[in-house]
């Protein structure tokens, strides 16, 4: 798969300088951490649910989780265990093209219950998604996914959820940022990604943000996600992709995302002001925002509960061609001693050393989600993304 993958060849052909590069649940851990993009989460409680992941495939969602946790009753546990269990079984005699599949589990003896039930039809799953983790509640969980990959002979990747009160407390904060630090580097090779779990954090002081606002806007929020990358999101090699929160605000059933034109052609008619007041009018200018200040903040893809926040958050991970330029020009062999340059778009100064480890992140970024064309910008990103 790839992402802009639904978009038809000669589509892609125009909108991108460098297309996204391809990539499936066996290519390596780094690849698929940045390519994770807008991580759908579904109900495991869903009677159709292996219908839903192909649908929402062909719409250009890459990776999905199947959840067990805090989206379903508790009283349907044992039921959405069974559907999953049948679910998987029916998607793995389609053969169809699936994203990459996690399951989020409540229990660690979930997870090789799960991969047992499942049998042949779990070569499907890529891992498990971890909740309220902690150093104290993580490691049964990663135990139990380390027993489940040695059964099964099937490597298996785990996405710990950061959304306990321990970190959210000032006074808990740093003992537990080190506990969670000390977990996952000790099991590295199994960590996918980590996930912000902002809902539980505002929950905890009865908070919730309107969709004029971004989780920046929450100054509580703001400041522990700051501490998260500054403890667990460094450029030096210890650090691991930290996944932006979730948007919480979509549109009725009886409304349309977008104006008809983006429907009627791979690119938009209108102008960029005419999609931006569409945006606008569907609640949508705070989750574009977001996405914006969560890759300023160091976050790379994002929890959706929407279909419709797949497109936005995928067109706005593409490498502007303007980027591209600078990074490469940064990473040049010959620039290896440093110094100042100026960008080839003659608007800033790069300096190769400070700037060094951004250009390294954006190149990565461009493998996943390609460089855009000279000429193309988000909104054509964002009409060819929805019209597939």
């Amino acid at each position: 798969m790839r992402h802009f993958g639904h978009v038809p060849p000669a589509v892609r052909e125009r909108l991108f300088h460098r297309q996204p590069a391809e990539f499936g649940a066996e290519s390596p851990a780094r690849m698929l951490a940045a390519a994770l993009g807008a991580t759908l989460y579904s109900p495991a409680t869903r009677p159709r649910l292996a219908d839903d992941v192909i649908k929402q495939t062909g719409r250009g969602v890459v990776s999905m989780v199947l959840c067990l946790e805090d989206s379903i009753d508790d009283a349907d546990v044992e039921a959405a265990e069974a559907n999953l269990v049948r679910q998987f079984a029916d998607l793995a005699g389609r053969g169809a093209e699936l994203p990459l599949l996690f399951v989020r589990v409540r229990r660690p003896e979930q997870i090789p219950d799960l991969v047992r039930r499942m049998g042949p039809a779990g070569r499907l799953l890529s891992g498990f998604v971890l909740p309220k983790f902690t150093e104290e509640r993580g490691v049964p969980f990663l135990e139990a996914l380390t027993t489940a990959e040695a059964e099964s002979g099937r490597r298996l990747f785990a996405m710990p959820v950061l959304e306990s009160p321990e970190l959210l407390y000032l006074e808990t904060r740093a003992d537990t940022l080190t506990g969670i630090a000390h977990t996952v580097d000790k099991y590295r090779d199994r960590v996918l990604a980590l996930r912000l779990g902002v809902t539980d954090f505002c929950s905890a002081y009865g908070l919730r943000r309107s969709p004029d606002m971004t989780a920046y806007d929450v100054r509580i929020v703001t400041s522990v996600i700051a501490d998260v990358v500054n403890v667990l999101g460094r450029s030096d090699g210890t650090g691991f992709t930290i996944t932006g929160p979730v948007w919480e605000y979509f549109p009725t059933a009886q409304e349309r995302m977008f104006k008809p034109q983006l429907r009627r052609s791979p690119f938009l008619e209108g102008s960029a002001e005419d999609l931006r007041t569409t945006l606008i009018e569907h609640d949508m200018d705070g989750l574009l925002r977001e996405i914006e200040l969560d890759r300023a903040n160091g976050l790379l893809g994002k929890t959706c509960i929407h279909p419709s926040h797949v497109a936005p958050v995928h067109a706005l991970s593409v490498v502007s061609h303007e980027e591209y330029s600078d990074a490469r020009d940064i990473l040049r062999p010959e620039r290896d001693g440093g110094g100042v340059l100026r960008s080839a778009y003659t608007n800033k100064m790069n300096e190769v050393k400070p700037h060094r480890a951004w250009a390294e992140r954006t190149l990565q970024r461009a493998e996943a989600f390609g460089v855009a064309a000279e000429d193309v910008g988000f909104v054509d990103l964002l009409a060819a993304g929805v019209a597939g």
